[in-house]
């Protein structure tokens, strides 16, 4: 049995989709209010349970000899939730999933975490996953830290201040810094695949097939869409105040700002070979975005 916390999420229902389809049997932890329907319409076994609900948690692991683990309260927080905070979900929550999954004798535990989590920025997102990471190093279980790079349907999209429909993009810093933008399918294929086979690493930090700068993405954006495109650029010490301004009062928006000065100041270490060698043929950035352009272009 594995345990997937995160379900109803992008990534987590598609990581649920491709471990039932792989045949295995999955349970799934969904919040009270939040909709499991289609997740038992996978296949998959819905129980009620919240990270801030530790009793929950030791139920929901009870009989699982995996645990895959993809939640995170940012979204909630960037769409206006006024709790609980990133600490008490993604840091505090999560330890204690860790506490039930060791009580009930969890053999493996895959954690997504994200590419450059050592940026050493103190974002609260930051400080949660790297004391995640600690806590899982410290365990009985078997941890398998998953740390992909940008998703393209989040960064190269308008969520991520990348606008194809509206000709509108803002960046941090210069912009320059490549990337290796990775599609959320491939992120969940390659989850499943850990969650399942015989010896897998503690750590896997991939991306995408292509490095990508945010600039050079802008540009495969005009050529697709036929149009220029107006660029905001944020100076790297404006966001760098930001995050520590509104780390306390807005935690998501913080690690936001977080995240954008990482992506302008580190260098990518890593590549799709992960992917690959499971088997999973990742899509290019390019190709995402000249899809995108597609769907917008004027008749």
């Amino acid at each position: 049995m594995i345990l997937v916390v995160g379900g109803t999420g992008d990534l987590g229902s598609r990581i649920v989709h491709h471990l039932v389809d792989d045949g295995q049997a999955v349970r799934c932890l969904v919040r009270p209010g939040s909709n499991g329907a289609a997740l038992s319409a996978a296949g998959a076994e819905v129980v009620a349970g919240d990270l801030t609900d530790p009793g929950s948690l030791r139920a929901a692991c009870e009989g699982a000899d995996v645990v895959v683990a993809s939640a995170t309260a940012i979204g909630r927080r960037l769409a206006g939730a006024k709790g609980p905070s990133i600490r008490e979900v993604d840091e505090v929550g999560m330890a204690r999933l860790v506490d039930a999954a060791e009580a009930s004798g969890v053999q493996r535990f895959v954690y997504v975490s994200y590419a450059g989590i050592d940026g050493a920025l103190g974002t609260p997102l930051e400080r949660a996953k790297m004391a995640m990471e600690s806590r899982l190093g410290s365990s009985s279980l078997q941890r398998v830290i998953v740390r992909p790079d940008a998703f393209q349907e989040v960064h190269l999209a308008p969520l991520g201040r990348f606008d194809i429909a509206a000709g509108k993009v803002a960046t941090f810093g210069t912009g320059n810094r490549k990337r290796r933008w990775v599609a959320t399918d491939d992120v969940a294929a390659l989850v499943a695949a850990v969650a399942v086979e015989a010896d897998p690493p503690d750590v896997v930090e991939f991306g995408g097939p292509e490095a990508l700068s945010r600039n050079e993405a802008v540009v495969v954006a005009e050529r697709a869409s036929g149009r220029s495109f107006t660029v905001r650029r944020a100076p790297l010490p404006l966001a760098r105040v930001l995050m520590k301004v509104l780390a306390r009062p807005n935690d998501a928006m913080a690690s936001i700002f977080g995240t954008g000065v990482m992506m302008d100041r580190t260098d990518v270490a890593w590549d799709d070979a992960p992917l690959r060698e499971r088997g999973i043929t990742p899509r290019p950035a390019t190709e995402w975005i000249t899809q995108e352009a597609a769907r917008h272009r004027a008749p």
